[in-house]
């Protein structure tokens, strides 16, 4: 029993909603290939990057939609140096001139959407963090979609990656789709109701399955044929 309790303590420090090792287990029990999957891509280790508040984290995530890495964290910055802080905030987002914004490398798009995200965050459309935490997952789907700019995908990535939950399976992501079809040898990439489908025996982890859907093209080709063949 203690040794249990130490676990979920661990679990929690690391900011996941779950225990990571009852993941991975439950996971090659209820699946065989995807077990195999598991044996040859190694640890499930994914970190979880701590969130202080959600419009920090969102605003990141406009920034650096459809950018490459290095070019979204560079406007980022160009962002937060426009005031001098380490973190953004809303009123500042929302007091800044539309040509100040631009000049630090926002799009028009992306402006209007960091304008969106700061008024809803400053109305309590967008919840706080400790709001957030007690949440189920559709619910917060259903509240942060309604700000310009951000989708489902984008609040699916927020659930796995920055609160740590455990069961979110992100079908219009073309890598998880592209990663399944590899890995059980379809032709063509799973629509998201046959992916949603199968993904039913993944639960209560399928944000886990996920992960590994995308460590799929980092196998090489051989390794991968073999764990087809083995299945």
């Amino acid at each position: 029993m203690a040794s249990r309790k130490a676990k979920v303590i661990e679990s929690e420090r690391a900011g996941f909603c779950y225990d990571p090792v009852e993941a991975v287990k439950h996971l090659s029990s209820v699946d065989s290939t995807l077990g195999k999957l598991i044996e040859r891509a190694g640890d499930f280790d994914l970190t979880i990057r701590q969130i202080h508040n959600p419009f920090e984290a969102l605003a990141r995530n406009i920034i650096y939609q459809q950018l490459h890495g290095n070019a979204a964290g560079a406007i980022h910055q160009r962002v937060l140096a426009l005031f001098g802080k380490k973190k953004l905030f809303p009123q500042d987002i929302l007091e800044a001139s539309e040509e100040t914004l631009r000049g630090a490398g926002l799009s028009g798009a992306k402006l209007t959407a960091l304008k969106d995200l700061a008024a809803k965050t400053l109305d309590g459309t967008v919840p706080t963090l400790a709001r957030l935490r007690r949440m189920e997952d559709e619910e917060i789907i259903e509240k942060l979609i309604q700000v310009r700019g951000i989708g489902r995908w984008t609040v699916e990535m927020l659930l796995i990656f920055r609160l740590g939950r455990a069961d979110v399976l992100p079908v219009g992501d073309f890598a998880v789709r592209k990663g399944f079809s590899m890995l059980y040898g379809l032709k063509d990439l799973p629509k998201p109701k046959e992916l949603i489908h199968y993904g039913e025996r993944w639960k209560p982890f399928r944000s886990i399955a996920s992960w590994y859907m995308w460590r799929v093209h980092e196998l090489p080709p051989q390794t991968l044929q073999e764990i087809i063949l083995k299945t």
